[in-house]
């Protein structure tokens, strides 16, 4: 009794604690999704705010707002596209690495950035821009080279993909062209059969020349009979013998 006691109080243990377990990741779950929905929602605005700044102000301050634009459109592009392509292509996790020191150099130009953007004194601000600009240009043509190069790489195994499964969808279409297979050559018609020998009859066959017909005694005949000999007649001279010279 005691024995089945304590493994219903095991079990009920190990219920709860796979209970408090479900609910912690649930929790969790829950709260990175609100987070990056939120993080989302933050990023959208500062994104307006920023499109309507560089349109609505003029000056230095306009130009803060369009490279701070510039700037966060590029880095979040190229981490969006190594991100979604590292668990296909092992060889992005190098890229990704470069990426993530290039994008501290990024958050720090953000900063710098749009702490400016209250800057009073415009003068020294515009002084400053032609560096600002040069650093954003800087920052930006690098994480554009690492996503096209990303996208290239992608492209290209697809097309390799592409190739090799064309070349096999031409070799199962040729198969599929050879639906009849080769019939065997007609037999040619065979020759009449001989008529079945004759058993020899058992009548005494008849001595040749009464078994022949009168048109089979004719047949044995010359046409012309030869005369027994030619008459000579008195008038007649006798025949000379002819020379041997």
């Amino acid at each position: 009794m005691e024995a089945a006691l304590t493994v219903f109080a095991l079990l009920f243990l190990l219920a709860v604690v796979l209970g408090v377990y479900a609910t912690v990741k649930a929790v969790g779950a829950a709260k990175r999704s609100v987070d990056r929905g939120i993080t989302q929602a933050r990023r959208t605005v500062e994104d307006h705010t920023l499109r309507a700044k560089s349109l609505v102000q003029v000056g230095p301050a306009a130009e803060l707002a369009q490279l701070r634009l510039t700037l966060r459109t590029s880095m979040r592009a190229t981490q969006d596209a190594l991100h979604a392509r590292v668990a296909e292509d092992e060889s992005l996790k190098e890229s990704l690495a470069l990426f993530e020191r290039l994008s501290a150099h990024g958050f720090e130009l953000d900063g710098e950035l749009r702490r400016l953007e209250s800057e009073p004194d415009r003068a020294t601000l515009a002084e400053r821009l032609p560096g600002l600009r040069e650093r954003t240009e800087r920052i930006t043509r690098s994480a554009d080279s690492l996503r096209w190069a990303a996208r290239d790489r992608a492209r290209r195994f697809a097309d390799d993909d592409l190739d090799s499964l064309s070349a096999q969808i031409d070799v199962e279409a040729g198969a599929l062209r050879h639906w009849t297979e080769t019939e065997p050559a007609a037999a040619p018609s065979s020759w009449p059969e001989a008529p079945p020998a004759e058993a020899p009859s058992t009548r005494q066959s008849r001595p040749e020349s009464t078994a022949r017909g009168p048109a089979e005694k004719d047949a044995t005949r010359p046409a012309i009979t030869p005369p027994a000999g030619r008459p000579v007649y008195p008038w007649q001279k006798k025949a000379r013998p002819e020379s041997t010279t």
